[in-house]
């Protein structure tokens, strides 16, 4: 029975803490964002880890200008989803360029 309840309670907890199971939000990578114009062009570049062990891809700004065609980067923002405290997690580089 202690058991049970423990497990329930450790369940309970994953509920309600947020992000544990799933987050997923958008920042800016820029400080003068009053100023800021973001371009013709959006170019985006990630990497992704498994299981806490494994990690691949280039989420590079160089990447992300490439994949979009940009030469001239004018704005960057960066998206993170994670699941499962990093089960699985993805972060993307946003460019806003020309």
């Amino acid at each position: 029975m202690a058991r049970y309840l423990a497990t329930l309670a450790l369940l309970f907890v994953l509920a309600v803490t947020p992000g544990c199971l799933y987050a997923r939000f958008k920042t800016p990578l820029d400080t003068d964002l009053n100023v800021t114009e973001l371009g013709a062009k959006t170019g985006r570049a990630s990497w992704r880890g498994y299981v806490w062990m494994v990690a691949v891809g280039d989420a590079g700004t160089q990447a992300a200008a490439k994949n979009g065609g940009i030469s001239v980067i004018r704005h960057a923002d960066q998206e993170v989803l994670s699941v499962l405290f990093g089960l699985y997690y993805r972060h993307t580089t946003v460019v806003y360029g020309d």
